[in-house]
């Protein structure tokens, strides 16, 4: 229920972080100051913008990183709140003010909207036709777990997978990749993939690797200063014991790579046995928590950033092995060129 005043705490916060860093099976770490209770902020127009500005100054993990002068935000949005401020006028300030972070995983959520940051793939080419791809499937495609698949004439398999949301089961990935040990390799397109579920990342990575490879590390916040960090922890991802891959594999990437996307394509750098192909993913390397307003409102921001095995940050995309950008001539001949491009390496291996 809301209340006159609203108790910004750190504490929920933590514990988020320290269940979320259970699950991923890493150590467990001890927040600074979880225990304390924290600022209280007047449930009005100028106490709400002063929470969204504190919570995301005490716990957004990118601003060194992207060089951001959160306090100079302060200072230019703060002056244009107003008492008789409306709901309406107040969520869009926010949200503009938000969007000073240029970060995907930041948004504002109101009953009536919700803000978000989507120049990271707007800004460029889209690289990816819905209705080019129907060329290649044709209407005899198989579908399994939210994939979509299919051997195509040359004997080269092309699996697409548009939102790792979709849960893969173990046996259906068995089938799948079963199917596909007579081609002569295979397509996995993850293009226009906004993400989804880390588990749905390492079970489908797991199928292309022959034992456990160190793929990058996490970190979380531990103190409200914006380099108040915990040490980076290793991730790795694990060998399946049930049906893996072994011949040549080329991921297709775009702009909209974003979030659990942006991570399985970090991961299957490091396949000894995959090739990368097309534009740059769109980023999104920090794991997303969320806090309330006085008022109600829900804000999610990235709070643990991500790294590869090389400790760089992945935060604004993973580049590609290979880039290769749709061209206008093929499009007008429902090709498409990133995937042409993908069928002419795999038959040259």
């Amino acid at each position: 229920p809301l209340g006159t005043k609203y108790v910004v705490s750190s504490f929920n916060m933590c514990m988020m972080k320290r269940i979320y860093t259970a699950l991923l099976c890493l150590p467990l770490i001890y927040c600074i100051g979880c225990s304390d209770v924290g600022m209280q902020f007047d449930n009005h127009p100028q106490g709400n913008f002063d929470a969204l500005w504190t919570i995301m100054d005490r716990n957004y993990c990118f601003f060194e990183y992207k060089e951001i002068d959160w306090d100079e935000v302060y200072r230019e949005y703060s002056p244009r709140i107003t008492s008789d401020m409306g709901s309406d006028a107040l969520f869009k300030l926010m949200g503009q003010m938000l969007a000073e972070l240029k970060d995907g995983h930041v948004n504002l959520s109101a009953a009536h909207d919700m803000s978000r940051y989507w120049e990271w793939q707007d800004n460029y080419p889209v690289n990816f036709d819905i209705y080019i791809q129907k060329h290649y499937l044709g209407n005899d495609y198989g579908i399994a777990s939210g994939m979509r698949y299919k051997i195509l004439e040359d004997n080269i398999g092309y699996l697409y997978y548009g939102s790792f949301s979709n849960d893969i089961g173990h046996g259906n990935l068995d089938q799948v990749l079963n199917r596909m040990a007579i081609c002569r390799g295979l397509i996995i397109d993850v293009r226009s993939n906004g993400g989804g579920s880390l588990t749905n990342v390492d079970r489908l990575a797991g199928r292309f690797f022959n034992e456990r490879r160190h793929i990058g590390y996490i970190s979380h916040k531990i103190g409200p200063g914006h380099n108040d960090f915990s040490t980076l922890y290793p991730k790795y991802v694990e060998s399946s014991n049930r049906v893996r891959y072994q011949k040549p594999v080329v991921v297709l990437t775009n702009r909209g790579c974003y979030s659990a996307t942006n991570e399985f394509v970090s991961i299957m750098k490091y396949a000894s046995n995959v090739t990368i192909m097309g534009d740059k993913t769109g980023g999104g390397s920090g794991l997303p928590f969320t806090s309330e307003l006085p008022n109600g409102w829900a804000v999610r921001f990235s709070a643990s950033p991500m790294f590869n095995a090389e400790k760089e940050h992945i935060e604004f995309g993973v580049e590609p092995d290979i880039y290769v950008n749709m061209k206008a001539e093929d499009k007008e001949k429902n090709l498409d060129t990133i995937i042409e491009r993908a069928r002419d390496l795999l038959k040259s291996q």
